[in-house]
């Protein structure tokens, strides 16, 4: 059975653009977040993908994509640093953007730090998988995930088919 048939378990892909924690420098701190909150939506998931920032965040995206997950989220690599390039692997890869998404986070996020707003992620739909790019600091990617919380079943029923409007 596809994961985008009804009533199918839905996988989940998770890759985490670091450049120091692919490196081992450091340890990534927000693969785990990522993981648990998609078990508590009831995901199964794929192993966390830890890659450089830039062109590996591209070749994680179109390995991922290639299993038709429901869902894939990206951590990283959001800011405005030479090597964040997170949106420019993952914008190509999208049919459809979904900014509402983005907006929302940015909006929640800068009720917090105005930090939030120099976020330049994207949220869309890759075939039937959402894509989403949230930040690498842990506080706001949670921010990010609570706002996909109420929506995140109601998105991935519409891009199923599964869900009459």
């Amino acid at each position: 059975m596809s994961a985008c048939e009804p009533n199918a378990q839905r996988k989940a892909g998770v890759v985490i653009a670091s450049t120091r924690a692919a490196a081992g420098v450091y340890a990534d701190e927000t693969g785990p977040i990522i993981l648990d909150w998609l078990s508590e939506h009831g995901f199964d998931t794929f192993p966390t993908m830890v890659v450089p920032d830039g062109e590996p965040v591209g070749a994680a995206l179109r390995a991922l994509l290639t299993q038709e997950p429901a869902v894939v989220i990206t951590s990283g690599g959001t800011g405005l640093s030479p090597d964040d390039r997170t949106p420019e692997m993952t914008l190509p890869l999208l049919e459809r953007e979904i900014p509402g998404i983005m907006e929302g986070i940015r909006r929640a996020g800068a009720a917090k730090t105005p930090m939030a707003m120099l976020s330049r992620g994207h949220a869309g739909a890759a075939g039937k998988t959402f894509v989403i790019n949230l930040p690498g600091s842990p506080k706001g990617l949670m921010d990010g995930l609570a706002v996909l919380d109420p929506v995140i079943g109601h998105l991935c029923e519409q891009l199923e088919g599964s869900h009459g409007h």
